[in-house]
């Protein structure tokens, strides 16, 4: 088998990113969201029915509450970015609406799934439920001009840090016999206050983004030349198994958004660095060099990894790869990126679309065999991928 981690010595010509920019539009408004918005708003009950096939028929109707906000994020970023599609706003404020009506606890806190009536199935821990709603309120408070819904933004956000800094307490997952912390946490809301700033101001917010950036910066560990996903609470690798497996597809979105930030701060020459590292280490170890693709899990020690889904391919780390290598290569002009982001497109292109019903298939084995034929799920749906398209087009545009 041809060695899939060669690479040529050329970077992109102004015609190929004029292609590449066409491309990636043409697929949002041709492809990803026509197969969402055909049925997806639930025109009975309110938000989304997302839980696909590969055709598109339904396999379940309960609702994901993190895609009532991801989608309401994504139709809400492109009327307010794109074009003011009314057909888009409308779908957005079903989310938003479904999530206020149904989706919040008695004590404040946000459900993970409901019924297709909105009659909550599962709670969760952690607060990414709360994340994306922010997410949604800001992008559709922006586009329909809504000053309440805004500051129901700004308020929920506040709430989050709360739980962020103890002062609220959530049950906890684990026992005191051996404290980690996640980068999950401060790189997800590093990406929600971005877009709470940009879309309805919030100087709290903005007041934050220092602080999610510094801790971040003690998962990129450069003499391992690796961005862990979990630390000590002095900052120190744990050497067990669960704690030492790294998730190359995380870290790299972790990435992208510090040089979006880099890029928000109109250069900013120390978190481009920073972005960058994190980019190349990654990369190097989850490059599939055999087969192509970015691996889900992997180990900085060489050990096995405990999850058997270690070295499948998802979706979203190949979509985030996309994102980082070309705004690497945007910000850089280093054909090395150029290179990189050409790997990581042709080889998604080629493996998961669906040519025959649209969409992109979500699970592949780590040989290119496809593992599962869904096309939503609890975890799956129009996120990942139709924000990718979405930011490589803008990405392109701004050139």
């Amino acid at each position: 088998m041809e060695n899939v981690g060669a690479v040529q010595t050329k970077g992109y010509s102004q015609q190929e990113l004029k292609e590449l920019k066409d491309f990636y539009l043409d697929s949002l408004l041709g492809d990803t969201l026509p197969f969402w918005l055909k049925e997806g708003v639930d025109r009975e009950h309110g938000g989304y029915l997302l839980m696909r096939d590969a055709d598109g028929s339904l396999i379940d109707d309960d609702k994901s509450v993190w895609f009532q906000g991801r989608f309401a994020t994504i139709l809400g970023m492109l009327y307010n970015e794109y074009e003011q599609r009314n057909e888009w706003l409308e779908a957005a404020k079903a989310g938003v609406d479904f999530l206020k009506k149904h989706c919040v606890d008695t004590d404040g806190r946000m459900f993970f799934m409901m019924t297709r009536e909105g009659k909550p199935l599962r709670k969760r821990r952690y607060f990414f439920s709360e994340a994306f709603a922010i997410s949604a309120f800001a992008q559709v408070a922006k586009a329909s001009g809504d000053e309440q819904l805004a500051q129901e933004a700004r308020d929920l956000f506040r709430k989050c840090m709360s739980y962020y800094d103890g002062e609220i307490s959530l049950e906890p997952k684990f026992t005191d016999e051996r404290p980690g912390k996640g980068i999950g946490v401060p790189m997800i809301f590093l990406n929600v206050a971005q877009q709470l700033v940009d879309t309805v101001g919030c100087s709290y917010a903005e007041s934050c983004i220092d602080r999610f950036i510094d801790e971040m910066r003690a998962f990129v560990k450069d003499d391992i030349a690796c961005v862990m996903e979990v630390l000590s609470p002095a900052d120190d690798i744990i050497d067990h198994i669960a704690e030492r497996t790294c998730n190359p597809g995380h870290a790299i979105e972790a990435a992208w958004f510090i040089l979006h930030e880099s890029i928000r701060r109109r250069g900013d020459d120390e978190l481009q660095a920073l972005g960058l590292k994190m980019l190349d280490y990654m990369w190097e170890r989850g490059w599939d060099k055999e087969h192509g693709g970015i691996l889900y899990f992997v180990d900085p020690t060489g050990k096995p990894v405990q999850e058997y889904w270690h070295d499948m391919k998802f979706w979203w780390p190949q979509c985030e790869t996309i994102i980082a290598t070309l705004m690497a290569y945007q910000l850089t002009g280093d054909e090395k990126y150029a290179q990189w982001h050409q790997m990581i497109h042709e080889y998604t292109h080629r493996v998961f679309p669906d040519k025959e019903h649209g969409e992109w298939f979500g699970y592949f084995h780590r040989d290119g065999v496809l593992a599962n034929r869904a096309k939503g799920n609890h975890f799956k749906g129009p996120f990942h991928l139709p924000r990718m398209q979405w930011v490589c087009y803008k990405l392109l545009s701004d050139q």
